[in-house]
């Protein structure tokens, strides 16, 4: 779940808890760029599902933007569950990181390993995927780059094949790995802190 931002220049950011809002204002006053707070699995630190919602230019709320996490495919009646059932064979492109890499995974690919290409295209900040049967053809950027302003790197990225899904990794630079921990320390500081307040104090 998000908050919509405050400027027609960025995106909304999922809404934080207020002690780890304040002390990410305090980095971004300082010049120090901040990573969203996505909404987490309650068995895992990773973020379970990232996404965004804008407003358009009267004012009304968009459609979701999943950045991490499954992509929507709830049908919303009879017709759309048609199409969705007659497409289900098409290619599904979703993000799903690890801890020390983000992650895409693109579904119902059933061609060999050999037959992808996966490059970096630094001039239009994004990464590419191509396959020399001309079959396929994807461009997605790494919105946390963006916000680090941090450049990409073709020596990062790396690509596997198997049960028909392609498996993109591009490893985090050390800025973004350092913010995430960050994020992970604040979060526990307010979780031990709800914990905390929960418990009957004695004298």
């Amino acid at each position: 779940m998000g908050l919509m931002g405050d400027g027609v220049q960025h995106r909304p950011r999922p809404q934080v808890p207020l002690h780890v809002a304040a002390r990410l204002r305090a980095r971004r006053h300082a010049g120090a760029p901040t990573l969203p707070a996505p909404v987490r699995s309650l068995s895992s630190d990773l973020p379970s599902v990232r996404k965004w919602r804008e407003k358009n230019a009267l004012g009304a709320c968009g459609a979701w933007q999943v950045e991490v996490g499954e992509p929507n495919l709830l049908a919303s009646g009879p017709l759309d569950r048609e199409l969705i059932k007659e497409s289900s064979t098409n290619p599904i492109f979703m993000r799903k990181d690890t801890k020390n890499s983000f992650q895409w995974r693109i579904r119902n690919l059933p061609y060999p390993k050999d037959v992808y290409r996966v490059s970096v295209e630094k001039d239009e900040r994004c990464c590419v995927v191509r396959t020399t049967n001309k079959k396929y053809y994807k461009k997605f950027s790494v919105p946390d780059l963006d916000r680090f302003q941090l450049p990409l790197d073709s020596t990062a990225l790396s690509f596997t094949h198997a049960n028909n899904t392609l498996i993109i990794t591009y490893l985090k630079p050390a800025e973004i790995l350092a913010a995430e921990e960050e994020l992970q320390k604040e979060l526990k500081k307010i979780k031990a802190a709800n914990n905390g307040d929960g418990e009957c104090k004695t004298q």
